[in-house]
């Protein structure tokens, strides 16, 4: 179910008051019950206001006598059970529920009497004593409590309003947009975000949501892309061989081999792109193996420049190796490192014009190899550099399939190195044409 952001923060609202008044019904019966019950069955003495109230009367008389105006005035008192005992321990007063009044006696004490000194200058001058009580006489002293525990709890109920409040503002609506956003990112709303808003935990929250459904919509947006990228390059070599078949079956074209020949080569075509895109998504997905070991770098870029010079004398390129200096070892595969220069060479050689120049270079670095392909083409784009290692980015969107490679090239470089643990950028070069940079390691990564 889908709710709306004003339910779930009804919801959350709902389940924090509930929360709020069960605290709050705990606290009230945690001091009129409790509380109540520790002061009238405690042993531990405990120093009531009216014990003050008792010592200030005989202070000022001397004595006791009158002393029952004092808890007359008391109401609370009427339904206890108390006796008050002079400095002998002869009974004073008498507020019993018994008959027969004891005033004048002596007074033994039980062990389940609460006995209160009264004292004045530090000297003894009677006791108060709580005798036993009845469920009926208990609950008559809880209510003298009430009063003070009534205010107590609606401060307290106050002090909740405002925290519940501020956690409303804080806490509620920020976490309810969260939750709603989340719900709504869920359904394929790709592009909703949320305001960072609360406390620093929350904030952090809403801007990792927002990262995530980004990440997520440009994902879905780079998927989406890929489909129509490969359904458009697969749509041309089918096209030719649905095209020249017809024409074959039809009786429009001999069947001779130039035909059949048109039609295998753009199986080619098709076959390479899906070698392609299958060894892209191993290398992305780090299920590619690689025989990583320590390998001559110069070794190899001489090797790759022997296998595309034919091509280059053909376009009247130069294509050299002239820089290279250091010890050029670096911990790599080099069936896969091979395939990056071939990558970068082919692409610099087909993007240049005739008579153009490539050149490579390779330096030792603290702790790897630097290896650079140039070229003094026209070079990229500045806005367009960010995406030249994106799938099927090609400089010239209207180049032709035959043309232009697969598109694959430079994104499958870029997954190769740097599942080896190294990195690779590209750059413009000042006198003109374009710059591509491999970082390698020597050492194996820890």
């Amino acid at each position: 179910m889908h709710s709306t952001v004003g339910e779930i923060r009804r919801r959350l609202l709902f389940l924090l008051l509930r929360a709020f008044a069960i605290v709050l019904f705990l606290s009230f019966l945690f001091f009129t019950f409790v509380l109540g019950y520790f002061l009238t069955s405690s042993a531990t003495p405990v120093r009531f206001p009216f014990i003050s109230t008792l010592e200030g009367y005989y202070l000022a008389k001397g004595n006791w006598d009158g002393v029952k105006s004092v808890f007359d005035s008391m109401k609370e008192f009427d339904s206890v059970s108390i006796l008050l005992l002079g400095a002998d321990q002869r009974i004073v007063l008498d507020r019993r529920s018994d008959p027969v009044s004891l005033v004048g006696a002596s007074f033994v004490p039980r062990q389940e009497d609460r006995l209160f000194p009264l004292r004045v200058r530090g000297q003894p001058v009677g006791y108060l004593v709580f005798t036993p009580y009845t469920v009926t006489q208990r609950f008559g002293f809880v209510r003298a409590l009430l009063f003070p525990i009534g205010i107590l709890s609606f401060m307290l109920a106050l002090f909740l309003v405002i925290v519940f409040t501020l956690l409303i503002r804080r806490f509620v609506n920020p976490l309810a947009d969260v939750i709603y956003a989340a719900r709504t990112v869920a359904t394929g709303k790709l592009n909703t975000r949320i305001s960072m808003t609360g406390p620093q935990d929350l904030r952090s929250l809403s801007e990792s949501f927002n990262e995530m459904a980004a990440s997520l919509e440009r994902n879905d947006l780079e998927r989406r892309d890929m489909l129509a990228d490969i359904a458009h390059e697969l749509r041309t070599p089918l096209s030719v061989i649905r095209g020249r078949l017809e024409g074959i079956v039809d009786g429009i074209y001999p069947e001779n081999g130039s035909q059949v020949s048109m039609a295998l080569e753009q199986t080619y075509t098709m076959q390479r792109l899906v070698d392609d895109l299958r060894l892209l998504t191993l290398a992305e997905t780090r299920q590619l193996p690689f025989d990583q070991r320590e390998v001559s770098v110069g070794n190899v870029i001489d090797r790759v420049i022997d296998m595309f010079s034919a091509e280059a004398q053909e376009r009247n390129i130069s294509l050299s190796f002239p820089d290279r200096s250091g010890n050029l070892t670096a911990f790599i595969d080099p069936q896969r490192f091979e395939q990056v220069i071939g990558n970068l060479l082919g692409n610099a050689l087909r993007y240049i014009p005739e008579g153009g120049k490539v050149w490579v270079t390779a330096n030792e670095t603290q702790g790897g190899v630097r290896i650079t392909v140039n070229d003094n083409g026209p070079g990229i784009p500045k806005e367009d550099l960010p995406f030249i290692f994106d799938r099927f980015w090609r400089k010239d969107k209207s180049r032709s399939r035959m043309s232009g490679g697969t598109g694959l090239g430079l994104a499958i470089a870029k997954q190769l190195v740097e599942a080896q643990d190294g990195s690779i950028t590209a750059m413009n070069l000042r006198e003109g044409g374009l710059q591509v940079v491999v970082e390698l390691k020597n050492k194996p990564a820890s």
